[in-house]
């Protein structure tokens, strides 16, 4: 049996200790986008047998990201009601991508790179959709670009300052933990094979009062995903010259064929040295048949 304290001014402060105490414990929010709910929706019946790779040079390459799950979850604070994860911006998305499109606008054999809008592609779509972005861009390879944050929220020590209004608006006594993955998958969209992926990681630490726990969150969110990319763009470059060297040391993986015109640099002479070697083989002519 539980005896409450006689006075009730002491009772009603215990009990809405106990309930905020109870209302502000560990909480999780989770957002993410993925690859293979995009590609391979648990609804289709259609069966998807990759090929073998036939990459025509130079590439056309578009990059993009992949819709968002629909599995987004949100927390409760007792002092701000729900809080919701906020998830990437268009424009955080757009700027994500062109730093993945400059490492493709670097390579020799890739022609061009297009960044391609998240509208144009629909959750589920699979490869009948990239059928259509392959059409309306004239693209052979895809980037997929997707993502995974989860955010914790547990209270420390200090939290039971929070009895007190004071104490929630000036005591840091949420801690919060930010776990971000973000993932790039290259695909080829004919053989409907993958070529290669490159991940980034980040984790934060931080701490909040409950007051302002969702501006926190969303500030570490955006900070998780910055770091992120950043890592993944670093590992993309990686594993580009890893993929080069693979199709270089085993080339029954993935048949490479050249457009009419084209050499990679180090290969063939092109067309401007080999006109430069033409004028220097003609001044050198003349050059002996002046001295003769």
């Amino acid at each position: 049996m539980i005896y409450w304290p006689l006075n009730k001014n002491i009772r009603l402060v215990s009990i809405l200790a106990i309930l905020l105490l109870s209302g502000c414990a560990s909480q999780q929010v989770n957002t993410k986008s993925s690859v293979m709910d995009y590609l391979y929706p648990k609804s289709s019946e259609a069966v998807i047998t990759p090929a073998i790779p036939q990459l025509t040079l130079p590439l056309r390459v578009g990059v993009a990201f992949v819709p968002a799950s629909k599995s987004d979850s949100s927390s409760h604070n007792s002092w701000t009601g729900n809080s919701y994860s906020a998830g990437l911006s268009e424009s955080k998305k757009t700027e994500i991508l062109e730093s993945v499109a400059s490492n493709f606008r670097m390579l020799d054999f890739v022609s061009s790179i297009e960044v391609i809008p998240s509208a144009y592609l629909t959750a589920g779509g699979s490869f009948a959709n990239l059928s259509q972005i392959q059409t309306m861009y004239g693209i052979d390879v895809i980037a997929l670009v997707s993502y995974d944050q989860v955010q914790f929220t547990d209270e420390g020590i200090l939290s039971l300052s929070y009895w007190t209004i004071v104490g929630a608006y000036v005591v840091s006594g949420e801690k919060n933990d930010t776990n971000t993955l973000m993932d790039t998958v290259v695909y080829d969209i004919d053989s409907k094979m993958m070529l290669f992926r490159a991940p980034g990681t980040s984790q934060i630490s931080g701490s909040s009062t409950p007051i302002n726990l969702s501006e926190e969150l969303r500030a570490d969110s955006i900070q998780g995903f910055e770091q992120a990319a950043d890592s993944m763009v670093m590992n993309l470059n990686t594993q580009l010259d890893s993929f080069k060297k693979r199709v270089k040391e085993n080339p029954d993986q993935v048949k490479i064929t050249h457009s009419e015109g084209y050499s990679s640099k180090g290969g063939a002479l092109g067309l401007l040295d080999i006109t430069l070697f033409f004028i220097m083989m003609v001044f050198g002519f003349r050059n002996r048949v002046g001295r003769t």
